[in-house]
């Protein structure tokens, strides 16, 4: 079965830019995950994958869905006897899909990027009747051997690929998929352009649910919708409005939940984020010519984006954190951390100091997916906004 045998999500097609939008919206918001069923349902295969990074590409050669596992609004009613008490939402409502099959799977891909999440495949793989791997990014991505490292790591993956889809994951099929993708970084490049120049043509809770459709529907058809909502969205006549421009950070792993995001888009304009980075990791093409896997492996060390989970030295996040502000003009940095996440918390350390130095306001927050007020939030927020822009 080829990516492009069936499509998973036709709800926006032939409707108006707002009624597509929300049915873009309607879709992430759900529970369900109806696009994952759909491609099951035709005969796909699916392969789950956990944040932050992985190489979809490789899935896509052989001919499954890439799914990203970012957790769900649901309560871990089963999950939550697999972990400690004092762990992130994420793993638990991500392990809760499984045992609930509520997402089923041919395949789950996880990764060691802190300490409670390294003994997720490991809990993942004892309770479901289907392969569970880790993959191991380099620990070291300054060393002269990581790109190598990588490539191995990558080609390992690739067999696991093959074996469960039944599929030969060729270096034709491989440069196909990478071509695929380029298309898909080029779009969500365009699209966070929209967010800087112009942030007034496009809500926040909006450029959300296009960037997160990506993990749940193929790349081909993610790349239909973009190519088709992104020059409407350009063409629109909304005046802009008298907001601060932010950046948010910390929704590198853990997500924000939607109505958060919304209640930010209705205060702020958001012209930079984290949001689902690991979509996005990957800042320049991929070459297309040469070795793919390896190409794959160069561009994670050379050109990629950051997140406190990766530690490399060439990338210090702090400075990272500056430059997506300065580039994006942003006024002000919002700074938070999903509960319980230790790699996010002790980067807001980091993160404040920098900020100071460069006496860059900033607020300061926590979230959990699943919490469902925001009043309190929204008024230091507003609070936050007033004395910016009266002071």
């Amino acid at each position: 079965m080829t990516m492009t045998a069936t499509r998973t999500f036709d709800e926006w097609r032939n409707k108006s830019l707002d009624d597509a939008l929300l049915e873009c919206r309607d879709m992430v918001e759900s529970p369900d995950f109806e696009t994952v069923q759909r491609w099951r349902d035709a005969g796909g295969k699916v392969a789950g994958h956990f944040q932050v990074y992985f190489p979809e590409e490789i899935i896509h050669a052989a001919g499954m869905l890439p799914f990203k596992v970012r957790g769900a609004p649901m309560e871990p009613n089963q999950a939550d006897s697999h972990f400690g008490s004092y762990l992130c939402s994420i793993l638990k409502t991500s392990l809760e899909m499984a045992l609930s099959n509520q997402v089923e799977m041919e395949l789950f891909i996880s990764h060691p990027i802190c300490d409670a999440a390294r003994n997720l495949a490991a809990i993942w793989g004892r309770n479901v009747d289907y392969p569970s791997q880790i993959l191991y990014l380099p620990q070291n991505p300054n060393s002269s051997g990581s790109v190598e490292y990588l490539r191995h790591e990558y080609d390992r993956i690739r067999r696991v690929a093959e074996e469960v889809s039944g599929v030969e994951v060729t270096d034709e099929a491989l440069r196909n998929s990478i071509e695929v993708f380029n298309e898909n970084r080029r779009l969500m490049r365009e699209l966070y352009d929209i967010k800087r120049e112009t942030p007034w043509l496009i809500a926040a809770e909006d450029a959300y649910a296009l960037v997160t459709l990506a993990g749940m529907i193929p790349r081909e058809e993610h790349n239909e919708l973009l190519s088709t909502l992104l020059p409407l969205i350009k063409e629109r006549t909304i005046k802009p409005e008298d907001r601060i421009r932010v950046v948010f950070e910390g929704g590198f792993c853990e997500q924000p939940p939607f109505d958060l995001i919304r209640m930010l888009g209705r205060t702020v304009y958001v012209v930079d984020d984290d949001f689902m980075i690991g979509l996005r990791w990957l800042t320049t093409d991929v070459a297309a010519d040469g070795d793919p896997l390896e190409n794959l492996a160069y561009s994670y060390i050379e050109h990629s984006s950051y997140s406190p989970v990766q530690h490399d030295t060439r990338k210090p996040k702090e400075d990272m954190l500056l430059t997506r502000i300065r580039e994006s003009r942003a006024d002000a940095a919002i700074l938070a951390a999903a509960k319980m996440c230790e790699p996010g918390l002790e980067e807001q350390v980091t993160y404040t100091h920098a900020l100071d130095d460069e006496g860059i306001s900033y607020f300061l927050s926590e979230f959990e997916e699943n919490m469902s007020s925001f009043d309190q939030l929204e008024l230091q927020v507003a609070t936050f906004v007033e004395h910016l822009l009266f002071a």
